[in-house]
């Protein structure tokens, strides 16, 4: 049945889960205690769901005997590993919420969330590629290096008292792993019983900061009901079981990580394996290969990056049956080599955004496909979407773009002490505005066109990025390209593509113009080309638009362009 205008909502015989995060996390382990719960390969650890749930509960009645009280908020500074999952699961069931940080952020960043969130405690890793968090964290406080471990006592940070170590720390103000755990005895399993009874599945439980590819960061606030459901219909719509193995190379500190890795595993009694503590292709096939993975999840750089591996074909990955790409645009050879090359015949795409907990749409094992490669699916179990007119407000027909915007149990529960932010975000409807252009077709399929702010305007004539990426991705030497715009004193704006070229391949900026000319419109051909692999990106692998066109600017010695 055709759909007259662009709303869909999503109905399920499976109903939504009403109940906190730690009650849901022990019924698991009831159901599946023997099953292995977590790989890391990288430090050679595997824990079964009792193992975990153990470790989970003596961290959190640590908690609990150091002072934290429910709603207090922790923040966690770490690459992959154990001690992250185990802290995730930890704070909840002590009801304190965790603020998760990027293991990108430096002092600046790190001062910023750590005053805007009131966190009370940091968990850290002492060290991850570059960064030395413990100095960055002993640079902001001094204190920590006389003080006791928990006493920390800071001019800037009020609320903050203590400062965890996933290792061992020797300076005297932060907490070394193994003293931290042992605080555990002054707590009673029945005490801890109390704190996790006294939860509410609608109260927060985790404070995820916006990636910034559109600059500043902003907290989104989570439920325990937003986050445990969206990790459960993501995974119930690849059809996962106990039986699955999801490799996560994605990192655990953003949704796509702690929510559909880690959460959509524990909801199906399935096993999380973390092939390393950052990204590494290597790792990522290797992982496949030795744990006899069913699923693996990535952006689609990622993914680029392990099917140009030279090794490619010597890895195993005949186990693979389905995953999931999201967080960015994916191109369609991009995934049609996923399919053909990675076994992964059963590849989902999926869009979200953190403020939604994160997933609003995701394609089907059955979809067909065309559907499968060339949008980001249909609306998501139990949420509503519409695409409207950014002016009227208006709902608009099928097949016209306009902003995507959606409702339902996913949506956060705000900006973190924003109200503002908030409010310019959710409408009284209860509708969150999203910021992407979108088209739904009759089938209530949608397609991501961009970011509204990313839109480039030539000369009166709209002009989305994402179109021209797609064109230019079908050359056969280009492996990876980001088109944005850049000031010009005639059009307003002009096209810059930046483009990664396969390894051997060569091509110039004429060569660029000469492939879509006459393919494509004339004023969607670049007017500069930048070769190279150096794009500007989060953690998570997206791309930030706003820091290419910085750099293209700068570069190419332009002038903004200011108008009345």
């Amino acid at each position: 049945m055709s759909i007259p205008v662009s709303y869909a909502s999503g109905p399920s015989a499976k109903p939504l889960l009403g109940m906190s995060i730690p009650e849901f996390f022990d019924g698991i382990v009831h159901q599946y205690g023997e099953r292995e719960a977590v790989v890391s390969l990288h430090q050679s650890q595997r824990l079964t769901y009792q193992q975990l749930a153990e470790r989970v509960d003596t961290l959190a009645r640590a908690f609990i005997a150091a002072g934290f009280e429910k709603g207090d908020r922790v923040g966690i500074w770490a690459p992959n590993n154990v001690e992250w999952l185990t802290t995730q699961y930890a704070t909840a069931k002590a009801g304190i919420i965790l603020v998760t940080i990027n293991p990108a952020y430096r002092v600046h960043e790190l001062a910023y969330v750590l005053e805007q969130s009131g966190c009370r405690g940091l968990v850290l890793q002492n060290q991850f590629k570059t960064s030395d968090y413990e100095a960055m964290v002993c640079e902001l406080c001094p204190d920590l290096a006389s003080c006791a471990a928990g006493n920390l006592e800071s001019d800037k940070f009020t609320n903050l008292s203590a400062v965890i170590s996933m290792t061992a720390s020797h300076v005297p103000g932060i907490y070394s792993w193994n003293d931290f755990l042992p605080l555990a005895e002054a707590v009673s399993a029945e005490d801890l019983a109390l704190r996790q009874a006294s939860l509410d599945m609608d109260e927060a439980i985790n404070i995820q900061y916006t990636s910034g590819t559109t600059g500043f960061p902003k907290g989104a606030t989570l439920s325990h009901h937003n986050i445990l459901n969206n990790g459960y219909f993501v995974a119930s719509t690849m059809n996962f079981t106990e039986q699955d193995r999801l490799v996560v190379p994605v990192p655990l500190y953003h949704c796509f990580g702690m929510v559909m890795g880690n959460l959509g595993c524990l909801t199906h009694g399935a096993c999380a394996i973390y092939p390393s503590e950052g990204f590494e292709p290597e790792a990522v096939l290797k992982a496949v290969q030795q744990e006899k993975a069913t699923a693996l999840y990535g952006v689609p750089t990622m993914f680029i990056a392990e099917l140009a591996l030279p090794d490619f074909s010597k890895y195993d990955l005949a186990t693979l049956r389905t995953g999931i790409m999201a967080g960015a645009p994916c191109p369609v050879e991009t995934m049609k080599q996923v399919n053909d090359l990675m076994h992964m015949t059963e590849v989902e795409i999926a869009y979200g955004m953190t403020e939604t907990s994160p997933v609003s749409f995701q394609t089907r094992v059955d979809s067909p496909l065309d559907k499968r490669v060339s949008t980001v699916g249909s609306v998501h179990p139990h949420v509503e979407v519409k695409i409207i007119d950014a002016e009227t407000g208006r709902i608009c027909p099928v097949g016209e773009m306009g902003e995507l915007c959606t409702r339902g149990y996913s949506v956060m529960l705000g900006y973190w002490e924003n109200a503002e932010a908030t409010a310019s975000a959710i409408d009284r409807n209860g509708w969150m505005h999203t910021g992407d252009t979108a088209i739904m077709d009759a089938d209530g399929y949608v397609n991501i066109v961009g970011r509204i702010k990313d839109m480039i305007v030539r000369g009166g004539e709209n002009v989305y990025p994402r179109e021209i990426e797609e064109y230019l991705m079908t050359n056969d030497a280009i492996e990876a390209v980001q088109v944005t715009g850049v000031p010009d004193p005639k059009f307003g704006e002009a096209i810059i593509a930046w483009v990664s070229l396969k390894e051997g391949e060569e091509l110039s900026e004429e060569g660029v113009k000469v492939f879509c000319k006459n393919k494509i419109a004339h004023y969607k051909v670049p007017r500069y080309v930048r070769f190279g692999d150096d794009f500007p990106m989060t953690v998570t692998g997206k791309v930030q638009k706003y820091k290419m066109r910085e750099i293209s600017v700068k570069e190419l010695g332009l002038q903004e362009q200011h108008t009345a």
